[in-house]
């Protein structure tokens, strides 16, 4: 077992303090706004090894657009993935650790550009569920016979890498599964980073698979590792209730919320349907944050301008 670090970093230090974080949105969707091409198996991902560049200056537009935390591209990245396209798996390990040595660049070039920035912007490694290297939306409705021990086969040596990158915070997200979820609260006591995790939610009271959250949260109720317990890529409208349920499983657990933005997703053909303005994604923030939620962005479908308008309803009293 690796031994836990002892010193603060930036992620506890935000959470000592008694405002929220905001969090930026999704980054695949600002990516695929700006004309780049999505839609393989990798993902965003796929651009650690064609432009990174492209994931620096989308990190960079969430942090002028007001995060206070952004979060890496390697929800989809995975040593599989990058192997089939004929990498090394010391090739794939390595474009993976890039994810965060992106985002950190990019930090660094908004402080050159705004020294004096307090508090500092947080780099979140994402930990994405096996689902999402299925590319099939599995990671909105569970598994069926994968297997305990196929999901710790596929996490451990993954969070091994990122939790070795130098990110402030792993960030295990859209987990839509209980069992991926008692996987994870074993492995995430070995290691060193802080943690948060978040599920996906198909109703007010349920993750994806059809298990009670007060139930798959209430693992993580005294995890040494885990700060913070939430839900993200979940419809806006769910939130409130969601909360209400992390609330009552691990009450000394911070709250993490980042939605998506309400619309209709199509797992068969990947694509979106219908519209939330903004505005409207910006005054549900000022509630979820009222309920509770300390870490407050977006998911799917929300882009910097989203993030810009939360940020401002935020400072609102």
């Amino acid at each position: 077992m690796n031994t836990k670090r002892t010193d603060k970093n930036l992620f506890v230090e935000a959470l000592a303090r008694p405002d929220s974080m905001l969090l930026d949105g999704g980054l695949a969707t600002e990516l695929e706004a700006r004309g780049y091409d999505i839609s393989t198996d990798l993902w965003s991902a796929a651009l650690l090894q064609s432009d990174p560049q492209a994931i620096i200056d989308v990190h960079r537009a969430y942090l002028d657009a007001g995060a206070q935390c952004i979060i890496s591209a390697s929800y989809q990245a995975s040593r599989q993935g990058f192997m089939s396209l004929g990498l090394s798996a010391m090739d794939a390990d390595e474009l993976i650790a890039s994810s965060v040595l992106l985002a950190k660049k990019a930090r660094r070039q908004y402080l050159d550009d705004k020294p004096g920035t307090d508090p500092l912007p947080i780099v979140a490694a994402s930990v994405g569920p096996y689902g999402a290297t299925l590319h099939d939306g599995s990671e909105y409705t569970g598994y069926s016979g994968i297997g305990q021990e196929t999901l710790r086969r596929f996490h451990e040596a993954r969070l091994h890498i990122l939790d070795q990158a130098g990110a402030d915070v792993l960030a295990c997200e859209t987990i839509p599964d209980f069992e991926e979820a008692q996987v994870l609260c074993e492995l995430l006591k070995n290691v060193t980073s802080p943690v948060w995790i978040s599920f996906s939610c198909r109703d007010e009271r349920c993750i994806s698979d059809g298990t009670p959250l007060v139930q798959v949260a209430g693992l993580f109720r005294d995890h040494p590792q885990v700060h913070a317990i939430g839900i993200n890529c979940t419809p806006p409208r769910l939130i409130p209730w969601l909360i209400e349920q992390i609330k009552v499983a691990a009450p000394d657990k911070a709250i993490v919320v980042y939605p998506n933005s309400g619309e209709n997703y199509d797992a068969g053909n990947h694509s979106w349907s219908g519209t939330v303005s903004p505005g409207e994604c910006a005054a549900a923030a000022k509630v979820w944050r009222d309920a509770g939620a300390r870490l407050i962005g977006g998911c799917c479908r929300m882009g910097p301008q989203h993030i810009a308008a939360m940020g401002e309803y935020l400072t609102i009293e």
